[in-house]
């Protein structure tokens, strides 16, 4: 009896280091990175302290530039993912937008990274951005529909919108006006929060694939 207490006691032990060992990298712009906050209040540590507050022993690598584009992100995919890194949220295409940059060449970069991710077997998680409509309705159905067709196209796990935890507020203006900064292109503290939350269960799905795969 003593024995098979001792087995059952290693192998709990095993199968929690697989849950326990998860790295996730995530690779961005200044979103990701956590621009204008102190570093405990940006996105990455809030969002690892979300995924422990669940149970789930996870660590999250800061893999944002600020005024990354896709590719650049691209440009740094191939030294992200080092053998340590289970699983990859992949949230690049503002700059491109802010850039005015042909949704094409964004496109290409993603899917790019995207197989770069697939050739390691790292699970992905794509997060999307919604394009405004001032560089006019092509260039905005052509950016918008390329998050969701290139997860499809690589089976990753898609969320639709960095900013959704902000943007689906009841009053959007207001609440814009009140978890942005100054600059109102990048949230607070208490934005990215939101943000968080809103995107929590989805990397939830990626930490679970990452486990399944054995990373």
């Amino acid at each position: 009896m003593g024995a098979s207490l001792v087995l059952a006691l290693v192998l709990c032990a095993a199968a929690g280091t697989v849950r326990a060992g998860v790295t996730l990298a995530a690779l961005g712009d200044s979103l990701t990175q956590g621009y204008g906050l102190p570093q405990e209040e940006g996105f990455v540590p809030q969002l690892e302290a979300w995924l422990k507050a669940q149970g789930a022993e996870v660590t999250v690598l800061n893999a944002g530039v600020s005024g990354d584009t896709t590719a650049g992100g691209l440009s740094r995919i191939g030294w992200t993912l080092t053998p340590e890194i289970d699983g990859l949220i992949l949230a690049l295409g503002g700059n491109d937008l802010l850039r005015g940059i042909d949704p094409a060449a964004s496109r290409a970069n993603l899917d790019a990274i995207l197989t770069q991710a697939d050739a390691a077997d790292v699970p992905v998680l794509l997060v999307g951005l919604d394009a405004p409509g001032n560089y006019g309705p092509e260039f905005k159905a052509a950016f918008d529909a390329m998050y969701p067709e290139l997860a499809k196209a690589h089976d990753a796990l898609y969320f639709p919108n960095f900013l959704k935890g902000l943007s689906d507020l009841p009053d959007r203006g207001a609440a814009m006006a009140r978890y942005m900064q100054d600059d109102g292109i990048h949230p607070s503290a208490a934005g990215v929060k939101l943000i968080v939350e809103a995107m929590g269960p989805s990397v939830l799905e990626l930490v679970d694939r990452a486990g399944a795969k054995g990373h």
